[in-house]
């Protein structure tokens, strides 16, 4: 099958109305953009997803096959089936073979693209939390965004210098992430970010903070953790990333991360001083040869 970039539709959908069915709507979670956010209401009946100027959610994505799956909603729930698409449709995660029900918060991702299905009931209640979710968590991770982390950070740094207590940062960057997505592709690429939070996320104490901090790059704020401590957990995060290949697709993808470590000290009191420490030591890494921890 073969996919031609002129023919991405181009434009601004009609305007979605608003349900009353009851059979719940897609959130468009992912990329950013304008269609981030945008609600479309499911049922009864089908809908199709698909690249294709006349599909009912178009989703403007080459790696996204003109009509790439089909949502319909009938009395035994809401089913979603894959339209036999280039690169598949996921829910969750897991390749959809046949008609797979959809249940309430479930992710579909086909292509690059994210949605969020929100089923029937007090939908209007889900979504809107849905929106403000969407502030604060990266739709492709599902982990905290950079927002939220400069948030919580400039809380931290004010608890830690009002009760006198460590506070560390970290932030480290995919070691040439730009070839992955050149040699494989960027749902490749995607992949490995997806699969990068889900191993980093579970070794995080619940105090502390877990983010992307943009494109290929992530942060930590690491509560009542001195500078060894912090310097120990970045080794372990590099550590725990270069050990074990990423796989997609049947491909096998190295991966490793440079990593830079700030402290809160006497000369980093401010939170825009411990990010700006621990930027500047990440990049030092990189010019020290990637795969290495600088602090």
């Amino acid at each position: 099958m073969s996919e031609r970039s002129g023919d991405t539709w181009v434009g601004t959908p009609p305007a979605i109305p608003s349900d009353k069915t009851g059979d719940g709507c897609l959130v468009h979670i992912y990329p950013p953009g304008p269609d981030m956010g945008r609600r479309h209401v499911l049922g009864p009946g089908r809908v199709v997803l698909g690249r294709g100027d006349d599909q009912d959610i178009r989703v403007q994505d080459n790696s996204v096959s003109r009509t790439h799956a089909i949502v319909e909603a009938n009395s035994d729930g809401v089913f979603i089936l894959d339209q036999k698409s280039l690169n598949g449709t996921f829910v969750n995660d897991t390749p959809v073979q046949g008609a797979h029900q959809l249940g309430d918060g479930d992710y579909i991702r086909v292509g690059n693209a994210i949605f969020r299905f929100l089923s029937g009931g007090n939908v209007e209640a889900h979504y809107h939390e849905e929106i403000y979710r969407l502030t604060i968590v990266d739709g492709l991770t599902q982990i905290n965004n950079r927002r939220y982390l400069e948030e919580f950070l400039e809380r931290e740094v004010a608890r830690a210098v009002r009760h006198r207590r460590p506070l560390s940062v970290l932030l480290f960057d995919l070691d040439k992430f730009k070839a992955i997505n050149d040699q494989h592709g960027h749902l490749c690429g995607d992949h490995v970010l997806r699969e990068l939070s889900g191993r980093v996320r579970p070794t995080i104490r619940r105090e502390d903070l877990f983010a992307r901090y943009g494109g290929e790059e992530f942060g930590m704020v690491l509560v009542e953790t001195d500078h060894a401590q912090a310097v120990a957990t970045a080794e372990r995060i590099r550590k725990l990333v270069e050990v074990a290949p990423f796989t997609f697709d049947g491909v096998t993808v190295n991966v490793t991360l440079s990593v830079g470590v700030a402290t809160l000290d006497d000369a980093h009191r401010a939170a825009a001083d411990l990010l700006k420490a621990a930027d500047d030591r990440l990049y030092e890494a990189k010019r020290r040869g990637r795969n290495r921890v600088v602090g």
